[in-house]
C-alpha cells in the first residue's frame, strides 16, 4: 500500500483483544512495507557501521605505505558512502509511509466503527475521547508499527557488527560483545515507571480533551448563563495537570538518554583502554585499535533506536488500548441482517411499547420523559444501541433486515442534529425518493428566513444553494439548525419518518406554519413525531401517550387533555401539585352530586 493509494478498499476487521495484539495486527498488515523499511534499514546501518572497518584498513594501509591498500580501500569507503545515501534516502521514504498508512488504517477503522455505531457511540465513550483517539492516539500507533522495522535493523546491525568484531580482533571483541548487551538492556529496569507515568500524562489530556470538547460545544450556552469563565478556569486547572504530567514523564525519558548516552562512553572508554594496553604489548596494530574504536562510536547510532521502540512501544501500548476499546464496541443487532434487502411498508409497530403508528398517518407521540423518548425513536429506526425486541414494519422486523434498508424505509432525525459544513446544497444533497423538491422541503420548514442569512453571511453566494454552512452550524441560532434540518429529512423522503422533538427551538407562530407543511408535505406517508407542543399534537392524526414505558392513552389531541390527566399534565405543564389539586377538585365535585342524589332520593 502506498500513500497515493489511501484509503483503503477494506481496512480489514482488527484484532481488539487488547492493545499489543492491536499493534501486532497492524504490523502484519504492513509486511510488505515492513519488509522493504527492514530491508532499507539493514542497507543504511551496515553501511554505516562499515565505514570503521574501512578507516582502519586506510591507516594500516597508510602505516604500511601500500597505495594499492589504500585505493582499494577508498573505493570501498565510496561504496559505504553510496549504501548510506541510497539506504537513508528510501528508508525515510518507507518508513513514513508505513507510519501514514498505518495511521491512515486506524483512522478508517476508527470511521466506520463511528457510522456503524452511530449514537451509541458516544453514549459508550465520551466524544472527547473518541476525539483524542482519532488525533494523537493514531500518530502514536502509527510511529511504533513504523519504528518495530527501523529497529530490527538497527538490532541486526549490532549483532553483525558485534560477530565482525570477534572475528576480526577477538581481544577487543569479546570486550564489545559483552558490553553491547549491557548498553541496550540497561534501560529496562526504569521502561515501567516511564510507561506508568506516560500513561498518567495520556490520561489527564485525555480528560483534558474531553473538558474542551465539551466547552467548545456549548460555548454559545455558557455565555447565555456567563458561565464561560468557570469553565475556562477548569480547563486551565486540566490543561496545568497535563503540564505536570508531561513534565515527570520527560525528566523519566531524560533519565533513559542519560543512560544511553553514559553507558555507551563507558564501553567506549573501556575498549579504548584496553586496546591501547595491547597496542603497546605489540598484540594488535593501529589500524585495527582505530576500528575497533570506530566501530564502537558508530554503534551509538543503531543503538539510539534500542531507546526510540522502547518510548514509541510506551506511548503507544495505552492508546492501542483505547483504540482497541473502542474498535470492540459492537451493537445490539446484526447489520448485515437476516433477511433480504427490502424496504417494507406498512403499520409501523413496537412490541415493547404497544405504539402502533397506522401507515399513511401522522402520529404524534407524548413522553414525559426526553431521554426515554429519544431511546423509543431510535428503536422505531431499527437496530437500536440496546437489545430489545425488534420494531416491525409491516409485519417485518426492522432489526433483521439489513441495516441500509431499515435507514431506508425509516428515517430517524434525533433531537439534536448535526450541520456538515459545506455549501447548502451539499447540505441537501442526501439519498432520497425524489418526489419531494429542495424548494419545496425548504418552505415546509420555514426556511425562508435562514436562506437570507445564509446569503448575508457569504459575500460570494447570490443564490442561498451556494451559501456556506459553517461547521455544526454554528453561525445560525439553534431554530434556524432545526429548520434546515427538518428540510433534510423532508427530501429524503422515506417510507417512515420519525422526528424527535423537530422544533423545540422555534416561536409558536413559526411552529404552526411547520406544523401545517409538515402534514401537507407528508400527505399519505408515515410521520412519527416526539413532541409536547399543542400545535403539532392538534394537527396529529392520532396521540399516543407513553408513560413508563407502555403507551397507555390513544386517542386525538382535544379528547386527551379532556379525559387523561396524564397526558394533561405533560402538556400543559401541569405540576404535581396542580395535578393534586385538579384531582381532589374533581373527587369533591363527584362527592357533592352523590350527596345532591342521596338528598334527592
Amino acid at each position: 500500500m502506498q500513500i497515493q493509494d489511501l484509503p483503503y478498499p477494506d481496512p480489514g476487521v482488527p484484532d481488539t483483544r487488547s492493545g499489543p495484539r492491536f499493534l501486532w495486527w497492524l504490523w502484519r498488515n504492513q509486511l510488505g512495507g515492513q519488509l522493504k523499511s527492514l530491508a532499507w534499514g539493514l542497507l543504511h546501518f551496515v553501511s554505516v557501521s562499515a565505514l570503521p572497518f574501512c578507516v582502519g584498513l586506510a591507516v594500516q594501509a597508510a602505516v604500511d605505505r601500500s597505495g594499492t591498500r589504500l585505493a582499494l580501500t577508498g573505493a570501498l569507503m565510496l561504496l559505504c558512502g553510496t549504501g548510506i545515501a541510497v539506504g537513508d534516502t528510501f528508508l525515510h521514504r518507507t518508513a513514513v509511509t508505513n507510519w501514514i498508512t498505518a495511521a491512515a488504517r486506524v483512522q478508517q477503522l476508527l470511521a466506520r466503527k463511528a457510522a456503524q455505531l452511530g449514537s451509541a457511540l458516544t453514549r459508550r465513550v465520551a466524544a472527547g475521547e473518541v476525539v483524542a483517539v482519532s488525533t494523537g492516539d493514531v500518530e502514536k500507533i502509527g510511529w511504533f508499527v513504523e519504528a518495530v522495522s527501523r529497529f530490527t535493523a538497527a538490532a541486526l546491525t549490532v549483532l553483525v557488527v558485534c560477530v565482525g568484531l570477534l572475528v576480526y580482533q577477538p581481544a577487543l571483541g569479546v570486550v564489545v560483545a559483552v558490553g553491547l548487551p549491557v548498553v541496550a538492556l540497561a534501560v529496562l529496569p526504569l521502561l515501567p515507571r516511564a510507561t506508568r507515568r506516560a500513561d498518567v500524562q495520556r490520561e489527564k489530556a485525555g480528560r483534558a480533551t474531553e473538558l474542551a470538547s465539551d466547552t467548545v460545544a456549548g460555548l454559545r450556552v455558557l455565555r447565555g448563563i456567563g458561565g464561560e469563565e468557570l469553565f475556562l478556569d477548569r480547563y486551565r486547572r486540566a490543561s496545568q495537570e497535563v503540564r505536570h504530567a508531561a513534565v515527570r514523564s520527560a525528566r523519566m525519558w531524560s533519565l533513559i538518554s542519560a543512560v544511553q548516552v553514559l553507558l555507551p562512553g563507558l564501553l567506549l572508554i573501556a575498549v579504548v583502554w584496553h586496546g591501547t594496553d595491547l597496542a603497546r604489548q605489540g598484540r594488535i596494530s593501529v589500524g585495527e585499535l582505530v576500528t575497533v574504536y570506530s566501530a564502537v562510536m558508530v554503534l551509538n547510532y543503531p543503538l539510539r533506536h534500542f531507546e526510540e521502540i522502547a518510548m514509541a512501544y510506551s506511548f503507544s501500548r495505552p492508546s492501542a488500548k483505547r483504540a482497541a476499546r473502542v474498535l470492540s464496541l459492537e451493537r445490539s443487532t446484526v447489520t448485515d441482517g437476516t433477511r433480504a434487502a427490502e424496504v417494507p411498508g406498512g403499520d409501523l409497530y413496537d412490541p415493547a411499547t404497544g405504539l402502533l403508528a397506522p401507515a399513511g398517518r401522522f402520529t404524534a407521540v407524548v413522553c414525559g420523559d426526553p431521554d426515554a423518548a429519544g431511546r423509543l425513536a431510535e428503536r422505531l429506526g431499527g437496530h437500536p444501541a440496546e437489545p430489545g425486541r425488534s420494531v416491525l414494519l409491516g409485519g417485518v422486523p426492522l432489526d433483521e433486515l439489513p441495516l441500509d434498508s431499515a435507514r431506508t424505509a425509516v428515517l430517524v432525525q434525533d433531537k439534536d442534529p448535526v450541520l456538515l459544513s459545506g455549501t447548502l446544497r451539499e447540505l441537501l444533497d442526501v439519498p432520497a425518493s425524489g418526489a419531494v423538491r429542495a424548494d419545496d422541503a425548504l418552505a415546509a420548514a420555514q426556511c425562508e428566513d435562514v436562506l437570507d442569512a445564509l446569503v448575508q453571511g457569504s459575500l460570494d453566494a447570490a443564490d442561498p444553494m451556494d451559501a456556506h454552512i459553517t461547521e455544526r452550524g454554528r453561525s445560525l441560532s439553534g431554530g434556524q439548525r432545526q429548520r434546515l434540518a427538518l428540510a433534510r429529512s423532508l427530501i429524503t423522503d422515506p417510507e417512515v419518518l420519525v422526528l424527535d422533538e423537530p422544533t423545540s427551538a422555534v416561536d409558536s407562530h413559526t411552529e404552526a406554519r411547520i406544523a401545517d407543511g409538515l402534514r401537507r408535505l407528508r400527505s399519505g406517508r408515515t410521520t412519527v413525531v416526539f413532541t409536547s407542543s399543542p400545535l403539532l399534537l392538534d394537527r396529529a392524526d392520532r396521540v399516543a401517550l407513553v408513560h413508563d414505558g407502555e403507551v397507555v392513552a390513544v386517542g386525538v389531541h382535544r379528547e386527551l387533555v379532556d379525559d387523561e390527566p396524564r397526558y394533561r399534565a405533560v402538556v400543559t405543564r401541569e405540576t404535581d401539585e396542580e395535578l393534586a389539586a385538579t384531582d381532589d377538585s374533581m373527587l369533591l365535585d363527584a362527592l357533592q352530586e352523590l350527596e345532591e342524589i342521596e338528598e334527592s332520593a
